[in-house]
């Protein structure tokens, strides 16, 4: 091809091309990027090729490998053009089919469409998948429509349009100054004014200039700029030659690391390519201006991402920084003024010429203008690479476009800026992205980075993941960042390994500081980043690792032995007694559950195993049924009359109140007796429980088990007084007078206000009263129609009992079902006994009549996400509908009754505590359960009464002079051997009362059990990770030189 010598003769070429291609010609767009190719891409392109060649279809249809367009989560990626089909995950043997039904036939394979993953529907167009949807690809978008190795491919879409435009209509001062209309900041991460560097380096006297594109992309997880250097290198080199005209220079460099080869192999050939065309070298496009570029290959130090140390490397020095000023626009490369862009904002350029700076400026935010691309990857469902409109929120991209965090976990916090940048809570998604609002809440924006951490993310691990990798890419040269980084590391090291001390956060808040405020680069500047955002936002996650030697996502592992038992608030030893059950020892297995847990046999039944929500097995098939394994041990022990012994402390003066006689206050009592204290429970009602009783119906908590197990603590040592309500029969005064220390466990049985017309007429009731009243034996007759509002377990259990005193249940929610916060398992039950349940449905006013009581209710529909990670229902606007009950329960959450509470601080609806003594404001006063963190799990409830009673001993035993009380649990001897085998089996269900038979009696256990030989068999597919850590853990210590301690 000859070279191209005048604007016309480029129109000429470019007009020829589009011709031959023509609007309506077939094309299959195969992405070849990186992430693609990862996936077998590569495999994909050449059945194409053999199939259009098997048809005759050469001439007729165009095959184009192309850069990354984005969705890397669905790779490989094929679109249909001009269709804009979009197929995901396409494999070699999908090319026939392809070619033979949407090619010649025209009909799409629904099979390999994005199906959307709440509603199952399918979508053809690209555009139009959610991934796509609110972005806005002015960079990336051109990936899948270009061979990144065709110039041709590049013309067809307007390519080096923008530099006719600067070489022929404009002078370099206009460029500038177009560039500095657009507001363009430069997308390395500095975010400096893109049109003011160019014009430093405009008035650098020098006939010596360089522009240099910066490709050193060294961030873990990020991939913008390769993506880019790699599906179209050409707009980089458009935008690098302009950016030359504009600033006088005549030599270029590519600077890329090595460990990039395909953006090296592409933007290599690119600029052959160019030169063959006459868009570089001498006289480009006959202007009379002459551009040379060159690619130089990076070692891959992390460092020369910094400008001043990537010039060094250039020079072919050490990557090292130097001090400024001097500014490389007046001495750069070799001692030149030298202008160093990011890929980004080179590829960024052609776009403000062609569209002009207005346009591009109409977008984003006041300070931020433009879209920019992110490497969105970790915990969320849609990873790849999005390009938005600057002054998007992060709940958008993450949600919106990231789909959410996957397997219904919770976010837990967003890094954004790569390993120098912060991490982001959740109370902080709202913040629009720009380089002005991240910097607020601690974080930058960087290059693009931006990674997902969900609930099973440790912040202290995320630090030391960070100033690790930071560590080894430190340059050394100034002592701040060399030994700032590396003794921020040690601490954060000592602290996962349970060796932390409570000096230390203060300690690291000093070195952090100084080394942010005395390194010589951006590197060391940032690096402290990650260790004072996470400070500042999950500074109790330090302080779990520290006081408490508990790591509570499970990831250090020196600080946990089973995913199972950290993630159970009591720390229940699961795999001990799993193995136990296995091996048919249940004297000693329930020996073991005791030793933890004060109520087996309800938490077998009741509790919503968080245990099970983390078991490895999981990943392997399903994971193991703890609870109900659970409940089998304890029912086996009491039918084979075993008794569980257990050694008291010796006996203690001081007097205790415990104000609740719910799961919190029982497990304070109980654990306060075996201390040797007489500890004194006063209960508002009959009987003890708390929202075990009086709120959970018997057909899922039998009433036998219960009271066996009350009456079990009960023995070891406690006083009860019933009928007792503290502030009515007794003040909190007096009971301060009249104990030396007290627990406050007073549970949320009060149900919260729907704050609609008509809630206070006849027939509309609190769900928590009403399940009070069933256990009281004094609840009205609900009638026949019954509506429950609501979508957790309260509402469930509700219904339930309704349905067993004869009526017809609706539940009325306001979402989906997916997004109900009452257990799978519960819905199910409700579902199978007959109830019904209308979906996206709110409440809106409560009218009497002759004949019952109308409920009006909007219609909705879900919109954004919304703090909960769920979409927020809206009311369709006169979409209103009606129906007629007897009786509307409202069941949307409970708060405490804290009118007793006097002095007591309060904040908000509970109780204000020390998070880790459980200590009130008051001398010598505890609180914990509901009261203190809202409606929780039984299990958390027990997790406070336990712990209360730890820091009530302490607090006590200082008061007396005498050392607290040390426990002492008998050693159970637990098989340490890992299963032979593993074999895929789904977990074993727990058999259940047939449906019409259950919703006859109140009394009737739903659920039977497991027999002995589900049970054993049930417990056969525990991995014991327990086994697992103990091997890595004592191979640590033997590496250290230690003696390993024996395993129990």
């Amino acid at each position: 091809m000859p070279r191209i010598n005048s604007p016309a003769e480029l129109e000429e070429f470019r007009r020829d091309i589009i011709s031959k291609r023509g609007p309506n010609k077939p094309c299959i767009a195969v992405c070849t990027g990186t992430g693609c190719l990862a996936l077998g891409a590569a495999k994909v392109v050449a059945p194409f090729k053999e199939e259009i060649k098997k048809q005759g279809l050469e001439t007729k249809v165009d095959v184009r490998e192309t850069g990354c367009p984005g969705f890397c989560e669905r790779g490989p990626l094929t679109v249909i053009y001009p269709d804009e089909i979009c197929y995901l995950q396409v494999q070699p043997g999908d090319a026939e089919e392809i070619v033979s039904q949407t090619i010649l036939a025209k009909k799409v394979i629904d099979r390999l469409l994005y199906v959307d993953p709440t509603t199952g529907a399918k979508t053809v167009h690209e555009s139009e998948i959610p991934f796509y949807r609110k972005q806005k690809r002015l960079l990336i978008g051109n990936n899948i429509k270009v061979d990144p190795k065709s110039i041709d491919d590049y013309l067809a879409v307007g390519g080096y349009a923008a530099l006719v435009k600067a070489l022929f209509h404009q002078t370099p001062e206009q460029v500038i100054e177009m560039v500095k209309q657009s507001k363009l900041r430069g997308r390395g991460g500095a975010g400096f004014p893109t049109g003011l560097k160019w014009e430093f380096a405009r008035k650098s006297q020098n006939e010596t200039k360089y522009v240099i594109v910066n490709a050193d992309e060294g961030d873990p997880g990020a991939f913008m700029d390769r993506a880019v250097l790699e599906g179209n290198p050409f707009s980089v080199l458009e935008g690098l030659t302009i950016g030359a005209y504009a600033m006088g220079a005549h030599e270029g460099y590519v600077y890329v690391r090595q460990e990039y080869p395909l953006a090296v192999e592409n933007v290599t050939r690119a600029i052959k390519k160019a030169e063959e065309h006459g868009f570089l070298g001498k006289n480009i496009l006959g202007s009379g201006f002459d551009f040379t570029a060159k690619v130089h290959r990076g070692a891959g130090a992390f460092v020369c991402g910094e400008e001043t140390a990537l010039l060094a490397s250039l020079e072919g020095k050490p990557g090292e920084p130097r001090a400024r000023p001097p500014y490389p626009a007046v001495q750069g490369l070799n001692g030149k003024p030298s202008n160093i862009n990011n890929v980004e904002t080179w590829a960024t350029i052609p776009l403000i010429l062609n569209k002009g700076p207005e346009h591009f400026a109409s977008i984003g935010t006041e300070g931020s203008k433009g879209t920019k691309i992110f490497s969105l990857v970790g915990k969320v469902n849609n990873t790849g690479l999005v390009e938005v409109p600057m002054g998007i929120t992060l709940r958008d991209i993450i949600y919106e476009l990231g789909g959410g965090v996957p397997n219904g976990k919770k976010f837990k916090a967003v890094q954004t800026g790569g390993p120098s940048g912060g991490c982001i809570p959740a109370q902080y998604l709202d913040t629009e992205v720009d380089f002005d609002e991240l910097p607020k809440v601690g974080a930058i924006m960087g290059s693009g980075g931006m990674i997902v951490m969900d609930e099973d993310t440790c912040m202290v691990d995320v630090a030391k993941y960070f100033l690790t990798f930071l560590s080894t890419e430190s340059c050394g040269k100034c002592s701040p960042c060399r030994e700032g980084i590396r003794q921020m590391l040690k601490i954060l090291t000592r602290i996962s390994e349970g060796k932390g001390k409570e000096s230390d956060i203060g300690l690291l808040m000093e070195l952090a500081e100084s080394t942010r405020d005395a390194s010589l680069c951006a590197l060391g500047g940032t690096a402290p980043n990650s260790v004072l955002s996470t400070l500042k936002y999950f500074r109790h996650e330090y302080e779990d690792h520290i006081l408490h030697k508990r790591c509570p996502a499970g990831v250090c592992v020196e600080l946990y032995k089973a995913k199972c038992t950290n993630a159970c608030p009591i720390g229940q030893d699961v795999p001990g007694y799993l193995s136990l059950v296995g091996e048919g020892r249940y004297e000693e297995a329930v020996s073991l559950i005791y030793q933890t847990n004060p109520l087996p046999g309800v938490c077998g039944r009741v509790c919503t195993h968080p245990c099970t929500d983390v078991c490895l097995r999981a990943e392997t098939d399903e994971p193991v049924n703890i609870t109900k394994i659970k409940r089998f041990a304890v029912d086996m022990a009491k039918r084979r009359g075993y008794t569980v012994k257990l050694e008291k402390g010796e006996p203690k003066e001081e007097k205790i109140a415990v104000i609740g006689g719910g799961p919190g206050g029982l497990a304070a009592a109980y654990s306060l007796a075996l201390m040797g204290y007489r500890p004194t429970i006063f209960e508002e009602l009959p009987e003890l429980g708390g929202m075990l009783r009086y709120g959970i119906p018997p057909y899922r908590l039998p009433r036998d088990i219960l009271d066996q197990e009350i009456e079990f603590l009960i023995r070891v040592g406690v006083e009860v007084k019933t009928n007792t309500r503290v502030g009515r029969e007794i003040t909190l005064e007096q009971l301060q007078k009249d104990y030396d220390a007290m627990f406050v466990a007073v549970g949320a049985h009060k149900s919260l206000p729907m704050r609609i017309s008509g809630e206070d007429l006849p027939g509309v009731k609190g769900g928590a009263e009403f399940l009070r009243q069933v256990e009281l034996g004094i609840a009205p007759n609900p009638g026949k129609r019954v509506a429950v509002i609501g979508g957790g377990d309260v509402a469930m259990d509700i219904s339930r009992s309704c349905r067993r005193m004869g009526a017809e249940v609706t539940i009325l929610y306001r979402r989906e079902r997916k997004d109900m916060p009452a257990s799978e398992e519960e819905i199910s039950d409700a579902l199978a006994e007959g109830i019904q349940l209308k979906e996206l449905v709110a409440p809106k006013s409560i009218r009497k009549t002759d004949t019952g009581l109308v409920l009006e209710m909007e219609l909705c529909e879900l919109k954004d996400f919304d703090r909960s990670g769920r979409r927020r229902p809206v009311p369709i606007a006169g979409a209103v509908v009606t129906q007629e009950f007897d009786t509307i329960f409202s069941a949307i959450g409970q708060g405490s009754d804290l009118e007793f509470a006097g002095s007591i601080e309060i904040k908000g609806d509970t109780i204000a505590v020390d998070r880790h003594r459980l200590l009130t404001n008051l001398p010598g006063v505890f609180a914990g359960g509901d009261a203190v963190i809202g409606p929780a799990r039984v299990v958390d409830a027990l997790a406070h009464g336990k712990k209360a009673a730890v820091e009530i001993d302490r607090y006590l035993a200082k008061k007396a002079g005498r050392e607290p009380h040390a426990e002492s649990l008998e050693k159970i001897q637990v098989t340490m051997t890992l299963p032979k085998e593993i074999i895929e089996t789904p977990m074993a269900e727990i058999p259940k009362l047939d449906p019409q038979e259950r919703i006859k009696d109140f009394a009737a256990e739903v659920e039977l059990g497991f027999d002995e030989e589900t049970a054993k068999k049930e417990c056969g597919r525990c991995l014991r990770c327990d086994v697992s850590w103990l091997t890595a853990r004592d191979k640590s210590i033997a590496l250290a030189g230690e003696t390993a301690p024996a395993s129990q």
